[in-house]
């Protein structure tokens, strides 16, 4: 899962180094249309839509690992 985050966060952003403890504010320097983008591809990813109360939830990436493993929607 933690490839996946790093994939995507690479091709919406161009950042790297990401690990579970990431901030994606914080560390990354990340805008809301940086997250939305991120979002958005996660949906696409997974065919989930997340909804916006759960998005600003996720501060660092374990919280979006623990997110995707809860809902079930992580890839078989």
């Amino acid at each position: 899962m933690l490839e996946l985050i790093q994939q995507i966060v690479f091709n919406v952003t161009g950042k790297t180094g990401v690990t579970p403890e990431t901030d994606f504010i914080q560390d990354l320097e990340l805008n809301s249309f940086d997250i939305m983008n991120i979002v958005s591809a996660f949906e696409d990813h997974f065919n989930y839509t997340i909804p916006n109360r759960d998005i600003w939830k996720m501060k660092v990436v374990q919280d979006v690992i623990d997110y995707i493993r809860d809902k079930g929607i992580a890839d078989s």
